[in-house]
């Protein structure tokens, strides 16, 4: 049996399924569709159901953040995000300050949409620009282009956003390290609070599965990843996780709750959701309807939810294990039983044998990857599995 002596914080995602063309890498939940305002108000309704058929399991709770994510969720008017960020503060307990995020692609950038979000409480933008290089967003399947991309930034300084990530790739097919660092120092020139820059991999039921790309070789994606590292530490972006770099202060809220195992109640079409039930010491995963049209139907009942399964005790330390040790700095050792229930022993053997390899650095009251366990997370993760 689980035990639980504090309260989990809680987030909330929301997932906006749509975009105006799927790109090839992608293995969200998205679905093409341009003309988004024929579906938003019927969606917008859709969530509120949703929310409110969650209440009781979160009842009494605080929320600690809002990512509104997809999909492309900028193509949605502001009003219809305001007609719901309304619902959210109706039935839902909101810390002060709470940090609300919302993702934009460059290609569906307004300056009136910027405004809006930012006028009906919307205090952070990630911008999904990939490259500052056109022949790399061409093979990326990208809509936008390097000025459209520039232009987007500047919109989003112009509508008052002081707290904005850039998200950019490496690893891009015909990639140099001089390219990949030539994204970089565009993005830092923009003067972003946080830069999320990550590989691309190649994931399943994708186009670039089925038809994949020749990308740059595994050394080269290595240089990449070692002398943007130090390019963005030079210039004041902390390495907090695997792929995120921020200014001091402007770790994401949201990203980090996920990472130190936090609970996130997620709302959408295919959105996925862990809640912790103190009361009858269980966690629980949740996981919607994919396909948006089903989705809005079902909406508010019991077949909305496709998969809810609550995880074993075995599950537990791979489960905490794959988000805390994404973290550069690792966690303090009580995370692991305020989050899990469980006593660290119970993950005694495998984190000595992860210590053994050289994989974790593992003190008294603190535990982090080595720069061997970053570089070979997926070999340390597999430690945990049972």
């Amino acid at each position: 049996m689980l035990n639980f002596k504090e309260a989990i914080p809680l987030s909330l995602y929301i997932h906006l399924p749509w975009c105006i063309k799927k790109c090839p890498y992608c293995d969200f939940n998205s679905h093409e569709l341009s003309e988004v305002h024929i579906e938003e108000e019927r969606y917008v309704d859709a969530l509120i159901r949703d929310l409110e058929s969650e209440l009781p399991r979160i009842w009494g709770r605080t929320i600690h953040s809002v990512f509104i994510g997809g999909g492309t969720p900028s193509l949605f008017s502001p009003e219809a995000l305001d007609k719901l960020l309304s619902a959210i503060r109706a039935r839902l307990n909101i810390k002060p300050g709470i940090e609300i995020t919302i993702e934009a692609n460059p290609g569906t950038a307004e300056a009136e949409k910027f405004h809006g979000y930012k006028e009906i409480g919307i205090n952070r933008l990630s911008l999904g620009v990939q490259s500052f290089n056109d022949k790399h967003l061409k093979s990326l399947g990208r809509i936008h282009g390097a000025d459209e991309a520039i232009q987007a930034i500047a919109l989003t300084r112009q509508a008052g956003f002081d707290n904005f990530n850039i998200d950019l790739m490496f690893g891009l097919p015909g990639q140099t390290v001089d390219d990949s660092l030539h994204d970089l120092e565009t993005a830092v020139r923009q003067l972003p609070t946080h830069i999320s820059w990550y590989q691309l991999t190649i994931e399943p039921n994708t186009v670039f599965n089925s038809k994949p790309p020749k990308l740059p070789h595994e050394d080269a994606i290595w240089n990449m990843q070692e002398q943007g590292q130090v390019f963005l530490d030079e210039n004041n972006y902390k390495q907090y996780e695997i792929s995120a770099y921020a200014k001091p202060k402007h770790a994401a809220v949201h990203n980090l709750n996920y990472w130190e195992f936090g609970d996130y109640l997620g709302i959408g079409a295919g959105a996925h959701g862990k809640l912790t039930n103190v009361a009858e010491k269980k966690i629980e995963r949740f996981a919607r309807h994919k396909i948006p049209k089903r989705y809005i139907e079902l909406a508010g009942t019991d077949a909305a939810i496709t998969e809810k399964r609550t995880l074993i005790r075995d599950e537990l330390p791979l489960e905490f294990m794959m988000n805390a040790l994404r973290l550069t700095d690792g966690i303090e050792t009580q995370l692991f039983s305020e989050r899990t229930g469980m006593l660290l022993k119970s993950a005694e053997k495998e984190l000595q044998q992860a210590e053994e390899r050289g994989l974790i650095d593992w003190q008294l009251n603190h535990l982090k990857p080595t720069l061997k366990g970053k570089r070979y997370l997926n070999e340390l993760l597999e430690i945990f599995v049972k």
